[in-house]
């Protein structure tokens, strides 16, 4: 379980195919501080620490994981968005994240809004139900407030320190970006009994 608030950007160094995808993920972690089986999101995707290098760490991806999520679209040199899993005590800075990726979001447009910048995104009509006005998303693992839904097109404010410190001061309009909803939102659909 995570937060959306990222500790690192880390960047893929080796992509090696085999029956699934292996990466090897570049960090400034301490990996010493890492146990191996340790999960840590990736672009918002919780993958699995399977072996430790000097400055790096290794994944199994399976072919699920690239069929609902954007790492299929990775490649050397590609940035994410690090963050390690929740231990018992830690601050809840953003909200609940699972890092199991429910789709993808196309990024439509960037533009100023004070020293922020306003981002719409178009959303699965899978998905969009999901997505409400002052909820949460994670967006590349990054957990933001909604500001605007309409249809499947929503809207986020990214301040300058959120771009700076999240691959987001490095993508703009066009770019497929890893949506999870909000587990609560999800629960109140099943509950009302409006899950597809």
């Amino acid at each position: 379980m995570f937060t959306g608030i990222i500790t690192d950007i880390g960047r893929i160094a080796e992509i090696e195919h085999r029956g699934d995808l292996r990466l090897t993920i570049e960090t400034r972690y301490d990996l010493s501080q890492v146990a191996m089986g340790a999960s840590i999101a990736s672009n918002g995707v919780c993958l699995t620490v399977i072996e430790k290098l000097a400055g790096a760490y290794r994944v199994d991806v399976s072919a699920e994981t690239i069929a609902k999520t954007t790492v299929g679209d990775w490649v050397v040199g590609t940035p994410v968005n690090l963050e390690r899993s929740l231990k018992l005590g830690d601050e809840l800075g953003g909200h609940l994240v699972y890092g199991h990726v429910d789709g993808i979001v196309t990024v439509l447009s960037v533009t100023p809004d004070g020293d922020s910048h306003r981002w719409r995104f178009q959303a699965p009509p899978n998905l969009a139900r999901y997505i409400a006005a002052k909820g949460s998303v994670a967006l590349n693992g990054v957990s933001l407030t909604v500001n605007e839904v309409e249809g499947d097109v929503f809207g986020v404010n990214i301040i300058p320190h959120t771009a700076q410190e999240t691959t987001f001061g490095q993508i703009g309009a066009g770019a497929r970006v890893n949506l999870e909803v909000d587990m609560l939102a999800r629960y109140v659909a099943r509950l009302v009994g409006k899950e597809g």
